[in-house]
């Protein structure tokens, strides 16, 4: 492993890496001995940009930041530099192995260019780049998040009625019908988007028992890769892949842990839909009941299945068929 003159550990072919700590106001840079800070805005996003294609940067890596980082991810890649975000507890967890417990801008930006120095060598690198980000996927995403929080605020204003007075059970109820209003508004929103865009994945997904608008709306708006990977990427993705936990003689229980938690949430409820209305899914929970396996457990194999089928759906271009699925998940 070579050491870059300028500091960080240069890639197989020398070109240096970066990493980007990413705040609301402003980005914070670092690759082959240059710091710079720049504002979160277009036109630091264009200065960064150019001075990394300069640079002839062959990976930066960011943080996922609340939706902070988006402009800056779709202007490098429009830039054509390559671009892995990241969970920000791994970033930290690379921080504390590499015994680095202080937290500043600049320091997290160092780090999370030794942490691209890393993953430019690692031999699942391409498991690690972010998919080219779509503007429409975007907007889809936006409408998603956007749902997402007027759901959650009708759920609270619901949850006041129960103890709620002559004075304020009014107040609440108009509320309420103006929260719904609004849903129902995005939701139309969301359907003439998906009718223009994403249209024929639509079709594929709508075609499964279970699968229903806000489980579709959520998939193609926050799981872009579904169809791209293999059926175990996609399932430790989303953070329903088995984890071990053995040291030694000892044997852990497996468990899930990480991952996309909007996507599970939704692929949970579908498949409440679609053990008690889809075929393959039906017989493929009575089996693991029949076995002794725990309701929960029988659930999360479940979720699995039906998201391994999805993608092989979408991989395949093929719609839903009961006959085939086991054939389609099998190769995936």
């Amino acid at each position: 492993m070579s050491m870059h003159p300028q500091g960080g550990v240069a890639s197989r072919d020398h070109r240096p890496n970066a990493g980007i700590d990413v705040a609301k106001q402003h980005l914070d840079a670092c690759w082959a001995g240059v710091e710079l800070r720049v504002a979160n805005d277009a036109s630091g996003w264009d200065e960064l940009t150019a001075k990394l294609k300069a640079a002839e940067v062959d990976l930066v890596l960011v943080e996922a930041t609340g939706g902070y980082e988006r402009g800056l991810v779709c202007a490098l890649q429009g830039g054509g530099i390559t671009v892995a975000r990241v969970n920000p507890r791994q970033a930290r967890d690379f921080a504390k192995s590499m015994g680095v417990l202080a937290k500043t801008d600049r320091v997290d930006a160092r780090l999370l260019r030794d942490f691209a120095d890393v993953v430019s060598r690692h031999k699942d690198r391409a498991h690690y780049i972010t998919p080219l980000i779509e503007v429409e996927r975007l907007e889809l995403a936006a409408l998603t998040t956007r749902r997402r929080q007027l759901v959650e605020m009708r759920v609270a204003e619901a949850n006041r009625l129960e103890q709620a007075n002559k004075l304020t059970y009014r107040s609440i109820k108009r509320v309420i019908a103006m929260l719904d209003k609004q849903i129902a508004q995005i939701d139309k929103d969301a359907d003439d988007h998906l009718d223009r865009h994403f249209k024929s994945q639509r079709k594929l997904l709508d075609s499964v028992k279970g699968v229903g608008p806000v489980t579709i709306l959520t998939l193609i708006a926050q799981l872009p890769e579904l169809g791209l990977l293999n059926r175990r990427q996609i399932s430790k993705l989303v953070g329903l892949a088995p984890l071990a936990n053995d040291s030694g003689q000892r044997k852990g229980p497996r468990r899930i842990w990480g991952g996309r938690a909007p996507v599970r949430a939704v692929l949970y409820m579908a498949t409440l839909s679609a053990i008690r209305h889809n075929p393959v899914i039906r017989q493929f929970h009575s089996r693991l009941i029949a076995a002794g396996k725990a309701k929960k457990v029988a659930i999360v194999a479940c979720m699995r299945k039906l998201l391994v089928i999805l993608n092989a759906m979408l991989r395949d271009q093929a719609q839903w068929s009961a006959v085939k699925q086991l054939q389609m998940t099998e190769t995936g």
